[in-house]
């Protein structure tokens, strides 16, 4: 059973895979045998350093996912290196909490463009060389959020996003299931992130986040990373158009 867990010969990107979960999640793939693209705007050199040291067979580019043709980019560079894309992780995303009427246009088009257009565009992009392949997984990062209202915090935005890639993934799962092609998702709850630090440290916010969730407190990378593995693992391969929720028994209250 454990060999259904294996990634051996199987070519992986994933988008902002410098930290937090993507980086727990570039780990997990490079343990079970898998080959990694990492892209990410930022702390690029952490990363290369991480997973250089734990002796995966990976690359990096620095790119931004909100540029149109970052998406192509990035899987071509994959096929340039290796000559097939079998995974795809679309985790790039932003969260940006404020008002409503607050919240201008700008930052409206900032969560979009990161959180749905960029997730659409790897998807349509990983899409052609795996439909060439006849096999492939797509795993898109989720969250709570597409499936409930967020306390004490205000974020439309990032609800909205989420519910998007949601849908997203159900869409496109029915759509190629026929060509041997999975997509599923991951909704966590909240991670211990750079992303969620601020709410965790604030004094105001994370008493409700705890008392909300029944395991009474916030995951690790590592915990998601292992349901990304698992969606990506020929152990699901009866799975597609799921959304895993991993945020220890929050959608229960």
């Amino acid at each position: 059973m454990l060999e259904k867990f294996r990634l051996d010969g199987k070519t992986a990107l994933i988008t902002g895979g410098n930290r937090g979960i993507g980086l727990a999640v570039a780990h997990a793939l490079g343990e079970a045998g898998a080959k990694l693209l990492i892209s990410g705007r930022s702390k690029v050199e952490e990363a290369k350093k991480s997973l250089a040291d734990a002796g995966y067979d990976v690359a990096f580019v620095q790119a931004d996912i909100r540029d149109p043709a970052a998406p192509q980019q990035l899987v071509d560079a994959a096929l340039a290196r290796w000559g097939r894309l079998d995974i795809l992780v679309n985790n790039a995303g932003i969260a940006s909490h404020g008002d409503t009427p607050d919240f201008d246009e700008e930052r409206w088009r900032q969560v979009m463009d990161t959180n749905v257009d960029a997730v659409f565009r790897g998807c349509r992009a990983a899409l052609v060389p795996m439909r060439k392949q006849g096999s492939g997984a797509i795993v898109n990062v989720g969250s709570i959020s597409g499936f409930i209202s967020n306390v004490p915090q205000n974020q439309v935005a990032y609800n909205a996003s989420k519910a998007a890639v949601h849908m997203m993934t159900k869409s496109l799962a029915s759509e190629f299931a026929a060509e041997n092609i999975r997509v599923n998702a991951v909704a966590p709850g909240y991670i211990d992130t750079n992303m969620s630090r601020g709410g965790i440290e604030n004094p105001e916010w994370f008493p409700i986040w705890r008392d909300m969730t029944p395991m009474a407190r916030v995951g690790t990378p590592d915990e998601v990373a292992a349901c990304v593995l698992f969606l990506c693992a020929p152990a699901s391969s009866y799975v597609t158009g799921e959304v895993l929720v991993v945020d220890g028994g929050y959608l229960t209250r």
